[in-house]
């Protein structure tokens, strides 16, 4: 094998993981989340919604390295997140009963790209496990909880604009 060329300042440790080995792939992912996470926090007013989001980006950086170490979010923290994710999903009301295209204000934009992030980490930790590596569950009901949460913020962000969901109707479905 070819040896690669390793630069003293490499920006992170892992960066030149063979290419089948997906958790440096994951761990950037995460930190991509929680740097979107932080500048959608950055763009709401002062409130429970902008701590919240402190506390997601927390909880993100915590998942990080889950494919490498042990998961060190507990389960009192994945029920605090699945009674927000309800929470939101309970205040979207209406909106939340049909496929609605990706619009609306700025932030409520950002949440549609967080969750879509969320999901390629489930997709991510799949992949991972088909190669015969071990997942802690927990990990994939962060990711997919995430993509929920995101998802209803969305909506509520929307709610909060004044901005109307555009429902989309599929040709195909």
């Amino acid at each position: 094998m070819e040896t690669i060329y390793r630069s003293p300042w490499e920006a992170y440790p892992f960066l030149s993981d063979p290419p089948d080995d997906l958790r440096c792939d994951f761990e950037l992912l995460t930190d991509e989340m929680a740097s979107r996470t932080g500048l959608l926090r950055a763009k709401l007013k002062e409130g429970p919604l902008r701590e919240e989001l402190l506390w997601l980006c927390e909880l993100i950086y915590h998942m990080n390295p889950a494919l490498r170490t042990p998961l060190k979010v507990t389960e009192e923290e994945r029920d605090r997140l699945l009674a927000a994710t309800e929470r939101l999903r309970a205040g979207a009301g209406e909106r939340c009963r049909k496929f609605v295209l990706c619009q609306g204000c700025e932030t409520a934009c950002l949440a549609h790209l967080l969750r879509v992030q969320a999901k390629e980490l489930v997709r991510l930790i799949y992949r991972h496990i088909r190669q015969g590596h071990r997942a802690e569950p927990m990990l994939l009901d962060l990711a997919n909880l995430l993509s929920g949460y995101f998802f209803y913020l969305a909506l509520t962000l929307n709610a909060e604009s004044g901005v109307d969901e555009v429902e989309f109707v599929s040709r195909n479905y």
